[in-house]
């Protein structure tokens, strides 16, 4: 259809001719009511950005001398965030001579990664930054 047909048909139905593809051979255009074709794309693009949940990386820290219980109440914390879809940083933290003893913190970071390989999958290796020794986990 030639432009000055598709204006005039457009031109009639009492809406816009809309240029899509502009470097097509021919170039692509559409005859829509412009106002709704821009509502409609807009409504499209605040759905989409509703629905693509940011996941966000939340943070557990640990001590060296955690007890037992204290573990379980963090570890359960941990499954939370990783089923509601959130990496999760977990940090080991060495105070005073603790850092002599850093293969604790490795120790621990194994143990912890144990109890936890049936929600979750190791994504960082154990790395030190300072007094810290962290590694980053997500759900399976």
């Amino acid at each position: 259809m030639s432009r000055s047909d598709a204006l005039k048909a457009a031109e009639e139905a009492g809406v816009d001719l809309v240029e899509i593809s502009p470097n097509a051979a021919p170039p692509v255009a559409k005859i829509v009511d412009w106002g709704k074709y821009q509502y409609q794309k807009m409504k499209e693009l605040q759905k989409n950005r509703k629905s693509s949940k940011q996941s966000e990386l939340k943070q557990m820290r640990f001590g060296l001398k955690i007890g037992a219980g204290d573990l379980e109440i963090k570890l359960r914390k941990i499954r939370e965030f990783l089923t509601a879809g959130h990496k999760v940083r977990i940090q080991i933290f060495y105070r005073g001579r603790e850092m002599a003893h850093k293969e604790l913190g490795y120790e621990m970071i194994d143990r912890i990664v144990a109890l936890l390989e049936d929600d979750a999958i190791l994504e960082q290796k154990p790395q030190m930054a300072g007094r810290n020794l962290s590694i980053v986990v997500r759900s399976k």
